[in-house]
């Protein structure tokens, strides 16, 4: 296990798209790693991820964001695929496309 934790006052900075840009690329990681059958890439994948889904929502609800509401679903449904035995090719294919849109997002907003 990796120990790793994110500057949340840097992170809270950034918009809502960098930093679930940011959460994109971890969840990428963490998916290859699943498809991959490398369990310990895979968990130190979620342990990032999980920081900075939980970095961004403390961040939307100190804000009183409605934005945290998909954040906490987002983080939700990543948990849930990605924590089966087995997801399916469809389960993967699909959390990681709604992820790499943020990504897409992020980079058009610069």
């Amino acid at each position: 296990m990796i120990s790793y934790q994110i500057d949340r006052a840097k992170w809270a900075k950034m918009s809502i798209f960098d930093q679930m840009g940011n959460i994109s690329s971890e969840v990428g990681r963490a998916i290859n790693a699943k498809k991959n059958n490398n369990t310990v890439d895979m968990e130190n994948a979620v342990i990032r991820t999980l920081d900075l889904f939980n970095a961004t929502i403390d961040n939307l609800i100190k804000t009183k964001s409605i934005k945290s509401k998909e954040v906490i679903r987002s983080k939700d449904q990543f948990l849930t695929i990605v924590n089966k035995q087995k997801p399916t090719s469809q389960e993967l294919n699909s959390l990681e496309r709604y992820f790499t849109q943020f990504a897409i997002a992020s980079r058009l907003n610069r």
